[in-house]
């Protein structure tokens, strides 16, 4: 149902770029991730909220696993859009290659932190 949600607020800040044009891109950008963050904190919290109750189906999010990665690959994903127009208006090809290689580059170096916090020894 969370995903739905997503999907129709996406939807609709696009249709509102366009309709309003790149100069209101930045904000619709800024909302949309705002709305992301706080449905990920509110399933943060609900999280472990229930963990603290006994547990629920899922794992925990605070140890760095799925929700975290998710919440990480939409945020990147959202902020590629306007980070992709900006490197192709300024530098074309070039400018749209090296953006998506920082953008693979961050994605990169999170996964590789994320696997090593899961590799790690609990008694650490």
């Amino acid at each position: 149902m969370e995903s739905q949600e997503l999907k129709k607020e996406l939807d609709a800040a696009l249709d509102a770029r366009r309709e309003l044009g790149p100069e209101y891109e930045s904000a619709l950008v800024d909302s949309f991730v705002e709305k992301v963050d706080t449905q990920l904190r509110r399933r943060l919290a609900e999280d472990r909220l229930l963990a603290a109750r006994g547990g629920s189906g899922r794992p925990d999010p605070s140890d760095g696993t799925f929700g975290e990665r998710f919440g990480f690959a939409i945020i990147t994903l959202v902020l590629a859009i306007p980070l992709s127009a900006i490197g192709a208006a300024q530098a074309h090809l070039s400018g749209l290659l090296v953006t998506w290689a920082g953008i693979l580059g961050v994605n990169f170096i999170h996964a590789r932190k994320s696997l090593g916090r899961r590799g790690r020894d609990p008694q650490d």
